[in-house]
């Protein structure tokens, strides 16, 4: 006590002033403000860092989905290219970048016969004319050429090959008009299409006569041979100065043949037999280099739409399920919880026949016997509507039996407020943290049943114009090894859709949770 008295007796006495009673002497204000509902849901939300990242990835899918059709403007979705199916990613800039990324690449394994016949593609490509004698060597600088780089190993090689090169030559029949077209536009753009025929003879190769990228003379086992002077048929070992003789179909001049008559009535109608180098055939028909993103699927299409087709579809099949079953779930759980007895009893039972009806059982029947009245899509709605409701309307009826005795709901009865005040206004949202948890939590329970009936082939949601991620996994359950990218890509979509919703609906949870509601600070 002393030495208190002691330290204020050192404090000078001008230190000290009156203050009057009703004098804030504080320098910061420390009234609370009230919040609303929703932004102190938000700022509890994003104290959330998990569900936070989990959002932002969701609307990046979400993005994807709706944006990426309107980004890639050289065809649709329902476009299809089935001789470029299943093949990897290729983006022509940066293919001409030579970094070895989106190149359409793929590494392989060659067999001395099988390099030989990969390298004729681009050998062919610039000895158009039957003229040009030209080495393997020469041919790799070959825009054409579909071997981007190759090695020996072991008894066999190595190496990496543009797969939309490696299609090489095709036959097709056209009329005499269109091939006069094609003429033109070679002529136009300076691109050959159309290459000699290739001759039926004893140096063809006779497994597939209708192979057009055996343009050389080759042996019955498909190995390129040389004719000497004396008619002998000498087999070419593999080099980089190997050359390729041609085995073209030639007139009595000598001159190569681009053309044969195939069929047909006068100049218009006529059929022409011509073999075309398809990279720039593709060029002629579509006005564009072949150019996918993420590759091309199993038929042909574009996977980058496709694979954002199926992400719309399993999002809006979802979260229209999702919202249809929390009105339902919540109108159904509301009167049971809050009336219980007599009236809950009797909906529990009906509620208890749907649970038990298997839903495989019930998926197949509505697509053996309404799909084809109404569609896949409606019938797959109906099926969930059916049973999907049930889940919320017991979260509901739980919530409701734990608040309707609390205190302030048995205040509002002695006040005489309404039963249907009381539901909505007092008890309900107290239960909307929970509900909304678990609808957010329905969104991806539907996409992965929805995914494993499209995998499985019950429902059928494979067409042009329409997908799933189910149907792209279907699609590639049996080539994945040999096309990982085809199974890759909508497994990763489906769990990452599966992994953020759960996040965000954990974040949701505590969000709308009035237990936790406080106060800005």
């Amino acid at each position: 006590m002393e030495e208190k008295n002691l330290m204020l007796e050192q404090i000078p006495a001008e230190k000290f002033r009156f203050v009057n009673q009703d004098e804030r002497i504080h320098d910061k204000k420390f009234d609370d403000k009230p919040i609303g509902y929703f932004k102190d849901a938000w700022l509890r939300f994003k104290k959330s860092k998990a569900s936070v990242v989990a959002a932002i990835i969701i609307l990046l899918i979400v993005l994807y989905a709706f944006c990426c059709p309107l980004l890639i403007r050289s065809h649709s979705a329902t476009f299809m290219a089935n001789l470029y199916a299943k093949k990897p990613g290729r983006i022509t800039w940066l293919k001409d970048l030579g970094l070895g990324i989106a190149d359409g690449g793929t590494k392989r394994n060659f067999s001395e016969r099988g390099l030989q016949s990969k390298l004729a593609i681009g050998v062919g490509a610039e000895n158009y004319d039957g003229k040009h004698n030209i080495t393997v060597s020469e041919a790799m600088d070959s825009e054409y050429m579909p071997m981007i780089k190759y090695k020996e190993q072991g008894d066999g090689y190595t190496g990496k090959i543009d797969t939309y090169l490696e299609v090489g030559f095709i036959y097709r029949s056209v009329e005499q008009a269109e091939y006069k077209r094609i003429r033109d536009w070679e002529q136009e753009t300076g691109l050959r299409v159309i290459y000699p025929l290739i001759a039926d003879n004893e140096y063809s190769y006779s497994f597939d006569m209708t192979d057009a990228n055996f343009w050389y003379k080759v042996d019955a086992k498909g190995s390129p041979i040389k004719i000497n002077s004396n008619g002998e048929a000498k087999r070419i070992r593999m080099s980089d100065d190997m050359v390729f003789e041609d085995n073209y179909l030639r007139d009595d001049s000598g001159n190569v043949l681009y053309y044969v008559y195939a069929g047909g009535g006068d100049q218009n109608t006529a059929q022409y037999k011509i073999r075309v180098l398809y990279y720039n055939y593709f060029q002629y028909l579509y006005g564009h280099e072949p150019e996918y993103v993420l590759g091309t699927d199993a038929q042909g299409y574009d996977m980058a739409l496709r694979l954002a087709g199926g992400i719309k579809l399993s999002l809006e099949i979802s979260i229209a399920v999702a919202s249809i079953n929390f009105i339902i779930g919540t109108l159904y759980g509301a009167v049971e919880g809050y009336y219980g007895g007599t009236v809950d009893l009797i909906m529990e039972r009906i509620s208890d026949i749907l649970w038990d009806i298997p839903f495989i059982v019930l998926a197949s029947l509505f697509q053996i016997h309404l799909a084809a009245k109404v569609g896949p899509i409606p019938s797959l709605l109906f099926v969930y509507i059916l049973t999907g409701w049930i889940g919320t309307a017991s979260t509901v009826r739980a919530q409701f039996y734990r608040f309707k005795n609390q205190e302030y709901v048995m205040a509002a009865h002695t006040l005489g407020a309404r039963d249907r005040r009381i539901i909505w206004k007092h008890i309900y949202p107290n239960t909307l943290g929970t509900i909304i948890t678990a609808s957010a939590l329905a969104i991806p329970s539907v996409i992965y049943q929805e995914s494993n009936l499209s995998y499985l082939g019950i429902v059928k949601l494979g067409s042009s114009k329409v997908t799933s991620l189910g149907t792209l996994l279907s699609d590639s359950s049996s080539i994945w090894t040999n096309y990982p990218h085809l199974m890759i890509l909508p497994a990763l979509t489906i769990s990452l859709l599966m992994i953020c919703f759960n996040l965000f609906g954990n974040g949701l949870r505590d969000a709308f949770n009035p237990a936790l509601r406080g106060t800005e600070d």
